[in-house]
């Protein structure tokens, strides 16, 4: 709820692979006890489910060194866009765990020059921040700039989207997550909203989150009793290779809830990955991935059938790099 901006990955479920690094000697961090950001507290959720695309999809990336990377994209759709996209991305060589290196920056511009841009960079070990910008129809669509702090056992994170201080508009967001126990997090979200187009000048209204969780599973919620919405997200890992999600979404102002069964299945031997999902509006949604090596190449296959419309989508792509 805090991100104003559209997904990180702009290219659907076929992303390129970010560079390899050389190894360095990891920087110990102080605050193991930390819980993660308020934004992450479904990702565990959401990576099972599959990212549904269509049509036809090719993604060329090259390593021109340790730190950079470029990537091709082009894809052929119907009913989400089409056309040939450049990609970069840098990543620093300061390195804070083996999974963090900054700084990371990155985006991607199509042939009629609209750019999706994000800088990430750690500035000490607790403090990080991520700047955003999307540039549609030759006009900045999206400007977002997020800080968090980590400290031992809680992060704070303060978000600033689409600040204009000439038309007197932009959004507010702080949150706060609370390692409690072990097992158990709390924390809260704050988001302000203002300008001419906001109903009465401004809009305010508070969430409440929370994730419990054990070496096999974990649910996660949040709820936000002004705005009437609930979100809550469930995972339990199987197996080594088999893992199953559950996600509920409720709105009581709009009167609709969806319901969505998700799974994840890696065949290790095969270098395949399975995942799909079902949800209560009778849609049914997979993607396969298929690594051939000892060659870089990864075919990818999806499928969307909604019975209630009575359409179907499928897709077929390959990543070279």
């Amino acid at each position: 709820m805090g991100n104003v901006s559209a997904s990180s990955t702009p290219l659907g479920g076929l992303a390129p692979p970010p560079p390899v690094l050389p190894p360095q000697p990891p920087t110990q961090v102080p605050f193991d006890n930390n819980p993660g950001t308020f934004e992450e507290i479904h990702r565990r959720c959401k990576d099972i489910f599959p990212q549904i695309f269509e049509g036809g999809k090719l993604v060329i990336s090259k390593g021109l060194s340790s730190n950079f990377q470029v990537s091709h994209t082009l894809a052929l759709s119907t009913c989400q866009p089409s056309g040939y996209r450049f990609g970069s991305t840098y990543i620093g060589s300061k390195q804070l765990s083996p999974q963090e290196s900054y700084p990371v920056i990155l985006g991607d511009i199509d042939a009629s020059g609209d750019l999706n841009a994000q800088v990430i960079h750690a500035f000490t070990e607790r403090i990080r921040s991520k700047g955003v910008v999307q540039i549609q129809n030759n006009k900045c669509a999206v400007t977002q700039v997020t800080t968090d702090y980590k400290g031992d056992d809680y992060t704070a994170s303060v978000t600033l989207g689409n600040i204009d201080p000439i038309h007197e508009s932009g959004i507010v967001v702080s949150q706060y997550l609370q390692r409690v126990t072990r097992r158990l997090d709390l924390g809260a979200e704050l988001h302000y909203q203002y300008g001419n187009q906001v109903p009465g000048g401004q809009i305010a209204f508070m969430s409440f989150a929370g994730k419990l969780s054990s070496d096999n599973w974990q649910f996660s919620g949040n709820v936000s009793p002004t705005a009437g919405n609930f979100h809550g997200c469930y995972v339990h890992k199987i197996s080594e290779h088999l893992q199953l999600g559950a996600e509920l979404e409720t709105s009581l102002r709009m009167g609709d809830s969806t319901a969505t069964v998700g799974y994840q299945i890696e065949i290790p031997n095969a270098n395949v990955t399975f995942k799909g999902q079902v949800d209560s509006n009778y849609c049914v949604g997979a993607v396969m991935e298929k690594k051939i090596t000892p060659f870089p190449f990864t075919f990818a296959f999806s499928g969307y059938l909604n019975h209630v419309k009575g359409t179907s989508r499928f897709g077929l792509g390959l990543v070279v790099g």
